[in-house]
Protein backbone atom coordinates (compact mmCIF):
# COMPACT_ATOMS: atom_id res chain seq x y z
CA UNK A 1 0.00 0.00 0.00
CA UNK A 2 1.19 3.53 -0.79
CA UNK A 3 2.79 5.49 2.06
CA UNK A 4 0.82 8.72 2.40
CA UNK A 5 2.68 11.58 4.13
CA UNK A 6 -0.54 13.64 4.31
CA UNK A 7 -2.41 11.15 6.54
CA UNK A 8 -0.72 11.77 9.90
CA UNK A 9 -3.35 14.11 11.35
CA UNK A 10 -6.23 11.93 10.13
CA UNK A 11 -4.68 8.88 11.80
CA UNK A 12 -4.20 10.79 15.04
CA UNK A 13 -7.86 11.84 15.13
CA UNK A 14 -9.10 8.37 14.13
CA UNK A 15 -7.02 6.50 16.71
CA UNK A 16 -7.92 8.96 19.47
CA UNK A 17 -11.58 8.29 18.70
CA UNK A 18 -11.01 4.54 18.50
CA UNK A 19 -9.45 4.58 21.96
CA UNK A 20 -12.30 6.62 23.41
CA UNK A 21 -15.46 5.45 25.13
CA UNK A 22 -17.92 6.34 22.36
CA UNK A 23 -16.68 5.95 18.79
CA UNK A 24 -18.70 8.08 16.35
CA UNK A 25 -20.66 5.88 13.93
CA UNK A 26 -20.28 8.06 10.81
CA UNK A 27 -17.13 9.52 9.25
CA UNK A 28 -16.56 11.72 6.20
CA UNK A 29 -13.11 11.33 4.64
CA UNK A 30 -12.93 14.61 2.74
CA UNK A 31 -10.41 16.01 0.28
CA UNK A 32 -9.76 16.25 -3.44
CA UNK A 33 -9.42 13.04 -5.46
CA UNK A 34 -6.06 11.31 -5.43
CA UNK A 35 -5.09 11.86 -1.78
CA UNK A 36 -5.32 8.25 -0.60
CA UNK A 37 -8.66 8.49 1.18
CA UNK A 38 -9.72 5.03 0.01
CA UNK A 39 -6.44 3.52 1.29
CA UNK A 40 -7.06 5.24 4.63
CA UNK A 41 -10.64 3.95 4.75
CA UNK A 42 -9.57 0.35 4.17
CA UNK A 43 -6.76 0.48 6.74
CA UNK A 44 -8.94 2.29 9.30
CA UNK A 45 -11.76 -0.20 8.79
CA UNK A 46 -9.38 -3.08 9.51
CA UNK A 47 -8.27 -1.42 12.73
CA UNK A 48 -11.91 -0.88 13.66
CA UNK A 49 -13.11 -4.47 13.19
CA UNK A 50 -10.03 -6.22 14.59
CA UNK A 51 -10.39 -7.71 18.06
CA UNK A 52 -7.74 -9.27 20.35
CA UNK A 53 -7.52 -13.02 19.95
CA UNK A 54 -9.62 -13.09 16.77
CA UNK A 55 -7.59 -14.02 13.65
CA UNK A 56 -8.11 -11.51 10.84
CA UNK A 57 -7.99 -12.44 7.13
CA UNK A 58 -5.30 -10.77 5.02
CA UNK A 59 -7.58 -10.55 1.98
CA UNK A 60 -11.24 -9.56 1.78
CA UNK A 61 -12.76 -9.11 5.23
CA UNK A 62 -16.33 -10.35 5.84
CA UNK A 63 -17.04 -7.44 8.20
CA UNK A 64 -15.90 -4.71 5.78
CA UNK A 65 -18.46 -3.86 3.08
CA UNK A 66 -17.29 -1.58 0.27
CA UNK A 67 -19.72 0.13 -2.10
CA UNK A 68 -18.44 1.81 -5.25
CA UNK A 69 -19.42 2.01 -8.92
CA UNK A 70 -21.11 -1.21 -10.03
CA UNK A 71 -21.99 -2.59 -13.48
CA UNK A 72 -23.80 -0.08 -15.69
CA UNK A 73 -26.75 -2.27 -16.74
CA UNK A 74 -27.97 -5.86 -17.07
CA UNK A 75 -25.55 -6.55 -19.92
CA UNK A 76 -22.66 -5.33 -17.79
CA UNK A 77 -23.97 -7.40 -14.86
CA UNK A 78 -23.82 -10.55 -17.01
CA UNK A 79 -20.33 -9.70 -18.23
CA UNK A 80 -19.16 -9.17 -14.65
CA UNK A 81 -20.68 -12.48 -13.58
CA UNK A 82 -18.80 -14.19 -16.41
CA UNK A 83 -15.52 -12.55 -15.45
CA UNK A 84 -15.46 -10.41 -18.60
CA UNK A 85 -14.70 -6.67 -18.91
CA UNK A 86 -17.77 -4.52 -18.25
CA UNK A 87 -18.76 -0.87 -18.24
CA UNK A 88 -19.19 0.83 -14.88
CA UNK A 89 -22.14 2.94 -13.82
CA UNK A 90 -21.48 6.60 -13.12
CA UNK A 91 -23.21 6.58 -9.75
CA UNK A 92 -23.80 4.43 -6.68
CA UNK A 93 -27.36 3.19 -6.90
CA UNK A 94 -30.13 2.60 -4.42
CA UNK A 95 -30.12 -1.15 -5.02
CA UNK A 96 -26.54 -1.24 -3.74
CA UNK A 97 -27.57 0.60 -0.57
CA UNK A 98 -30.56 -1.72 -0.12
CA UNK A 99 -28.34 -4.80 -0.53
CA UNK A 100 -25.94 -3.42 2.09
CA UNK A 101 -28.82 -2.68 4.48
CA UNK A 102 -30.06 -6.27 4.19
CA UNK A 103 -26.67 -7.45 5.38
CA UNK A 104 -26.90 -5.19 8.42
CA UNK A 105 -29.79 -7.28 9.73
CA UNK A 106 -27.28 -10.05 10.55
CA UNK A 107 -24.50 -9.89 13.12
CA UNK A 108 -20.87 -9.25 12.10
CA UNK A 109 -19.04 -12.45 11.18
CA UNK A 110 -15.80 -12.35 13.20
CA UNK A 111 -16.30 -9.83 15.97
CA UNK A 112 -18.70 -7.19 17.27
CA UNK A 113 -18.03 -4.47 14.69
CA UNK A 114 -18.71 -3.94 11.00
CA UNK A 115 -17.44 -1.17 8.68
CA UNK A 116 -19.24 0.19 5.61
CA UNK A 117 -17.08 2.09 3.10
CA UNK A 118 -18.82 4.12 0.38
CA UNK A 119 -16.47 5.47 -2.28
CA UNK A 120 -17.21 8.08 -3.53
CA UNK A 121 -20.21 8.97 -1.42
CA UNK A 122 -20.83 12.18 -3.38
CA UNK A 123 -21.70 10.07 -6.43
CA UNK A 124 -24.68 8.38 -4.79
CA UNK A 125 -28.01 8.74 -6.58
CA UNK A 126 -30.47 10.93 -4.68
CA UNK A 127 -32.58 7.91 -3.75
CA UNK A 128 -29.48 6.05 -2.59
CA UNK A 129 -28.42 8.99 -0.41
CA UNK A 130 -31.89 9.20 1.15
CA UNK A 131 -31.85 5.46 1.85
CA UNK A 132 -28.40 5.68 3.44
CA UNK A 133 -29.59 8.53 5.66
CA UNK A 134 -31.98 6.15 7.41
CA UNK A 135 -29.07 3.88 8.38
CA UNK A 136 -27.04 6.86 9.57
CA UNK A 137 -29.96 8.06 11.70
CA UNK A 138 -30.43 4.69 13.38
CA UNK A 139 -27.24 2.68 12.85
CA UNK A 140 -27.24 -0.94 13.99
CA UNK A 141 -25.09 -1.56 17.05
CA UNK A 142 -21.47 -2.09 16.04
CA UNK A 143 -21.89 -0.62 12.53
CA UNK A 144 -19.68 2.25 11.40
CA UNK A 145 -19.76 4.20 8.13
CA UNK A 146 -16.74 5.66 6.31
CA UNK A 147 -17.85 7.91 3.46
CA UNK A 148 -15.09 8.86 1.03
CA UNK A 149 -15.94 12.24 -0.51
CA UNK A 150 -14.12 14.43 -3.03
CA UNK A 151 -16.86 17.09 -3.00
CA UNK A 152 -18.58 17.16 0.42
CA UNK A 153 -20.94 19.94 -0.67
CA UNK A 154 -22.68 17.47 -2.98
CA UNK A 155 -23.76 15.34 -0.03
CA UNK A 156 -27.09 15.89 1.67
CA UNK A 157 -26.66 18.33 4.57
CA UNK A 158 -28.41 15.78 6.79
CA UNK A 159 -25.73 13.19 5.90
CA UNK A 160 -22.92 15.66 6.63
CA UNK A 161 -24.49 16.61 9.96
CA UNK A 162 -24.50 12.99 11.14
CA UNK A 163 -20.82 12.39 10.41
CA UNK A 164 -17.51 13.52 11.83
CA UNK A 165 -15.17 14.91 9.15
CA UNK A 166 -11.55 13.97 8.61
CA UNK A 167 -9.87 16.32 6.12
CA UNK A 168 -6.99 15.20 3.94
CA UNK A 169 -4.56 17.95 2.83
CA UNK A 170 -3.02 18.07 -0.62
CA UNK A 171 0.55 16.90 -1.11
CA UNK A 172 3.46 19.23 -1.77
CA UNK A 173 5.28 19.14 -5.10
CA UNK A 174 8.32 17.60 -3.40
CA UNK A 175 6.16 14.90 -1.81
CA UNK A 176 4.60 14.15 -5.18
CA UNK A 177 8.02 13.88 -6.81
CA UNK A 178 9.24 11.50 -4.10
CA UNK A 179 6.09 9.35 -4.33
CA UNK A 180 6.37 9.12 -8.12
CA UNK A 181 10.00 8.06 -7.77
CA UNK A 182 9.06 5.39 -5.23
CA UNK A 183 6.36 4.14 -7.61
CA UNK A 184 8.93 3.91 -10.42
CA UNK A 185 7.24 6.62 -12.47
CA UNK A 186 8.84 9.64 -14.17
CA UNK A 187 8.34 13.04 -12.60
CA UNK A 188 8.19 16.35 -14.44
CA UNK A 189 7.81 19.78 -12.91
CA UNK A 190 4.99 20.80 -15.28
CA UNK A 191 2.98 17.61 -14.70
CA UNK A 192 3.56 17.74 -10.94
CA UNK A 193 2.43 21.36 -10.86
CA UNK A 194 -0.67 20.45 -12.86
CA UNK A 195 -1.53 17.65 -10.41
CA UNK A 196 -2.11 20.36 -7.77
CA UNK A 197 -1.27 18.16 -4.83
CA UNK A 198 -3.11 15.02 -6.03
CA UNK A 199 -1.00 11.87 -6.29
CA UNK A 200 -3.76 10.19 -8.27
CA UNK A 201 -3.59 12.96 -10.88
CA UNK A 202 0.22 12.90 -10.91
CA UNK A 203 0.19 9.13 -11.52
CA UNK A 204 -2.27 9.48 -14.40
CA UNK A 205 -0.19 12.23 -15.99
CA UNK A 206 2.98 10.15 -15.59
CA UNK A 207 1.43 6.95 -16.92
CA UNK A 208 0.05 8.81 -19.92
CA UNK A 209 3.46 10.50 -20.47
CA UNK A 210 1.80 13.92 -20.43
CA UNK A 211 4.86 15.99 -19.47
CA UNK A 212 5.42 17.13 -23.10
CA UNK A 213 1.68 17.84 -23.39
CA UNK A 214 1.85 19.93 -20.20
CA UNK A 215 4.71 21.99 -21.60
CA UNK A 216 2.82 22.62 -24.85
CA UNK A 217 -0.35 23.60 -22.97
CA UNK A 218 1.66 26.04 -20.86
CA UNK A 219 3.15 27.52 -24.03
CA UNK A 220 -0.26 27.97 -25.67
CA UNK A 221 -1.58 29.65 -22.54
CA UNK A 222 1.36 32.02 -22.24
CA UNK A 223 2.28 33.03 -25.80
CA UNK A 224 -0.65 31.88 -27.96
CA UNK A 225 -0.26 30.27 -31.38
CA UNK A 226 0.16 32.28 -34.54
CA UNK A 227 -0.24 30.02 -37.54
CA UNK A 228 -1.66 26.89 -35.80
CA UNK A 229 1.77 25.32 -35.31
CA UNK A 230 1.34 25.01 -31.55
CA UNK A 231 -2.09 23.44 -31.89
CA UNK A 232 -0.70 21.05 -34.48
CA UNK A 233 2.07 20.05 -32.07
CA UNK A 234 -0.48 19.55 -29.28
CA UNK A 235 -2.50 17.26 -31.57
CA UNK A 236 0.65 15.30 -32.45
CA UNK A 237 1.58 14.85 -28.79
CA UNK A 238 -1.93 13.72 -27.84
CA UNK A 239 -2.01 11.30 -30.76
CA UNK A 240 -4.34 10.85 -33.75
CA UNK A 241 -6.28 7.97 -32.18
CA UNK A 242 -6.15 8.80 -28.50
CA UNK A 243 -8.54 6.71 -26.41
CA UNK A 244 -11.10 8.15 -24.03
CA UNK A 245 -8.85 7.76 -20.99
CA UNK A 246 -6.02 9.75 -22.60
CA UNK A 247 -8.35 12.49 -23.82
CA UNK A 248 -9.87 12.80 -20.34
CA UNK A 249 -6.39 13.01 -18.78
CA UNK A 250 -5.42 15.76 -21.26
CA UNK A 251 -8.60 17.69 -20.47
CA UNK A 252 -7.94 17.39 -16.73
CA UNK A 253 -4.38 18.58 -17.32
CA UNK A 254 -5.55 21.55 -19.40
CA UNK A 255 -8.12 22.55 -16.76
CA UNK A 256 -5.56 22.36 -13.98
CA UNK A 257 -2.89 24.39 -15.80
CA UNK A 258 -5.48 27.00 -16.85
CA UNK A 259 -6.78 27.34 -13.28
CA UNK A 260 -3.21 27.66 -12.00
CA UNK A 261 -2.47 30.39 -14.56
CA UNK A 262 -5.67 32.24 -13.59
CA UNK A 263 -4.69 32.27 -9.91
CA UNK A 264 -1.27 33.68 -10.83
CA UNK A 265 -2.55 36.31 -13.29
CA UNK A 266 -2.17 39.94 -12.19
CA UNK A 267 -4.03 41.58 -15.05
CA UNK A 268 -7.85 41.42 -14.63
CA UNK A 269 -8.52 41.01 -18.36
CA UNK A 270 -6.00 38.18 -18.57
CA UNK A 271 -7.53 36.48 -15.52
CA UNK A 272 -11.01 36.82 -17.03
CA UNK A 273 -9.90 35.13 -20.26
CA UNK A 274 -8.33 32.28 -18.30
CA UNK A 275 -11.46 31.82 -16.20
CA UNK A 276 -13.58 31.74 -19.35
CA UNK A 277 -11.24 29.20 -20.97
CA UNK A 278 -11.36 27.05 -17.84
CA UNK A 279 -15.17 27.06 -17.90
CA UNK A 280 -15.14 26.07 -21.57
CA UNK A 281 -12.69 23.22 -20.87
CA UNK A 282 -14.92 21.96 -18.03
CA UNK A 283 -17.91 21.97 -20.40
CA UNK A 284 -15.88 20.20 -23.10
CA UNK A 285 -14.75 17.55 -20.61
CA UNK A 286 -18.38 16.92 -19.63
CA UNK A 287 -19.41 16.53 -23.29
CA UNK A 288 -16.43 14.49 -24.50
CA UNK A 289 -17.41 11.06 -23.09
CA UNK A 290 -20.79 11.03 -24.86
CA UNK A 291 -20.52 13.50 -27.76
CA UNK A 292 -19.46 12.23 -31.16
CA UNK A 293 -16.30 14.33 -31.48
CA UNK A 294 -13.86 13.74 -34.32
CA UNK A 295 -10.82 12.33 -32.42
CA UNK A 296 -8.47 14.13 -34.79
CA UNK A 297 -10.14 17.51 -34.27
CA UNK A 298 -10.70 17.41 -30.50
CA UNK A 299 -7.04 18.30 -29.70
CA UNK A 300 -7.39 21.37 -31.93
CA UNK A 301 -10.56 22.36 -30.06
CA UNK A 302 -8.68 22.07 -26.77
CA UNK A 303 -5.78 24.05 -28.18
CA UNK A 304 -8.03 26.82 -29.48
CA UNK A 305 -9.62 27.28 -26.04
CA UNK A 306 -6.15 27.61 -24.55
CA UNK A 307 -5.01 30.09 -27.20
CA UNK A 308 -8.06 32.27 -26.54
CA UNK A 309 -6.76 32.80 -23.01
CA UNK A 310 -3.18 33.57 -24.01
CA UNK A 311 -1.50 36.82 -22.99
CA UNK A 312 -1.37 37.89 -26.65
CA UNK A 313 -4.85 36.57 -27.34
CA UNK A 314 -6.18 35.88 -30.79
CA UNK A 315 -9.57 34.60 -31.98
CA UNK A 316 -10.18 31.07 -30.67
CA UNK A 317 -10.14 29.57 -34.14
CA UNK A 318 -7.77 32.16 -35.61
Amino acid sequence: MTAWPNHAEAWRAWRDALAGQRMHHGWLLAGKAGLGKRDFAMAAARELVAEPGVPQPSGDHPDIITLTYGPKDDKAERAAADGKPFELARSIRIRQIRAMQRRLITRPTLGSRRAIIIDPADDMEKAAANALLKSLEEPPVGTFFLLVTHRPARLLPTIRSRCRTLRFPVLTDSQLGAMLHTAGLPSDAHAIAAAEGSFGAAVRFAQQDLAPVAREISSLLSIGDRGMTGRGELARLIGPRADRERIQAVLDLAQSLTARAARAADEPARRARLVEAHSALVALAAEAPTANFDPAMLPFEIGSLLVAAAAASEPAHG
